[in-house]
């Protein structure tokens, strides 16, 4: 991956939404609990083989948890769309 490039992710959003702790994700996937804090944070970036594992924990594909460009907030989609609506009423 070029230097500078992060990817972004929507796990701590994922997991808090499922109720899983860090311990329970990552024995799911098979990696120690400190990973998940690593790619939620974004100071690790993971290996196709740990994205599609997740991937697969959530039932997501793997561009809705992982992207290159920032993820908007979930609220800003849901809400964004409605007021949109609203206003064009």
């Amino acid at each position: 991956m070029p230097e500078g490039r992060r990817i972004h992710n929507r796990l701590a959003v994922l997991r808090a939404e499922r109720g899983l702790s860090r311990v329970e994700l990552a024995h799911a996937i098979g990696v120690n609990y400190q990973t998940i804090g690593y790619l939620e944070r974004g100071d690790y970036s993971p290996s196709l083989d740990l994205a599609l594992r997740l991937s697969e924990v959530f039932g997501l594909p793997v561009e809705a948890i992982f992207s290159t460009r920032p993820f908007s907030p979930l609220s800003a989609q849901v809400y964004g769309n409605a007021r949109q609506e609203e206003v064009s009423q």
